[in-house]
Parts: C-alpha cells; sequence; structure tokens
C-alpha cells in the first residue's frame, strides 16, 4: 500500500512539474512575440498632439486630412495659442491658425500629410519645424475652391528659414 501512494504522489509531483515547465516555456515564447497592442499602435501610425482654438473649422479640417492620412491625432482645445507658440518656439512670421507637434517637431499651420511624413523620413539637421505661414487657399483644411501657390518652410530655433517642399499648380 505504502508503495502505491508512493508511486501516486511521484507520478502526480511528475505531473505538476511538467505543467508548470510547459507553463513558463509558453510565457517565455508569448514575450518573444509582440504583443497585439504594439502591433495595434504600430498601424495607428504616427502621433500628432494639435493645439487649436475651440471655434476654428479649418484646424478641424486639417485633423481630419491627418487622421484620413495615417496620423493618430490628438486635439488640445486652448483659447491660449501664442502661449503654445511662443513656448515651441515658432517666429512670428511662421505663424498660423493652429500649431502641432509630432515628437519634438513643431508643425505650424496648414502643412500637407505628406510633406510631415516626409520630413520624418528624412528627417533635416537643426530643423524645429515646419510651417505653413498664413492660410493659404488650398491648403490641407482650406479648401475653399481656390488653389493659392504655397511653401512649406523648415526653420531651425536661431530663426532660420529655408523651403522644404513647394507647391505650385497642384
Amino acid at each position: 500500500m505504502k508503495t502505491k501512494k508512493l508511486a501516486l504522489y511521484t507520478g502526480i509531483a511528475a505531473i505538476v512539474i511538467g505543467a508548470g515547465a510547459t507553463t513558463l516555456a509558453l510565457q517565455a515564447d508569448e514575450s518573444a512575440q509582440p504583443s497585439a497592442s504594439l502591433t495595434e499602435s504600430e498601424e495607428a501610425g504616427q502621433t500628432i498632439t494639435i493645439y487649436k482654438s475651440p471655434n476654428c473649422g479649418c484646424c478641424q479640417s486639417w485633423a481630419e486630412h491627418l487622421a484620413t492620412n495615417g496620423f493618430d491625432t490628438r486635439i488640445v482645445e486652448t483659447d491660449n495659442l501664442n502661449e503654445i507658440k511662443q513656448q515651441h518656439g515658432v517666429p512670428r512670421d511662421m505663424a498660423s491658425c493652429h500649431t502641432a507637434l509630432v515628437d519634438d517637431l513643431v508643425i505650424e499651420g496648414h502643412v500637407p500629410a505628406n510633406d510631415i511624413l516626409a520630413y520624418l523620413e528624412d528627417p533635416q539637421f537643426n530643423t524645429a519645424g515646419l510651417s505653413v505661414p498664413g492660410m493659404p487657399h488650398g491648403t490641407p483644411g482650406m479648401e475653399t475652391g481656390r488653389k493659392d501657390d504655397y511653401q512649406v518652410i523648415a526653420f531651425n530655433a536661431n530663426g532660420q528659414q529655408q523651403v522644404f517642399r513647394e507647391h505650385k499648380d497642384y
């Protein structure tokens, strides 16, 4: 009888140890696989935080343009856009109706999504931001039926500026 109990306990112990080892092996394999949330966040696209006036329709349209083009948009409505622009070093002559941030890059105004993506793929040294100064007709969010020529300007913290992209006859 004693031998049968010992064999039973030994068998149960072997099953428990085997199950534990299998569980650990499965957990190790799962941690090597990308999690579903990581995969979903990669598919969601680049996150952009947009600071805009609560009453601005063109800013909302620009945010929708970015979302349509793969950006994960986060909108912060504020009545103090000038403070946001100053905090992020937007030169006065680069100012527009909204300010956005992609990581440390400032996006000022109606910059097309494709231009932002092109910059992010090949960033330029010492660039603080991209801007479409003012509110040119025909830019994303400013589709009024008229299409003005416009430039996307790269600017740095020292106020230096250069044309990043030019849009004519688009």
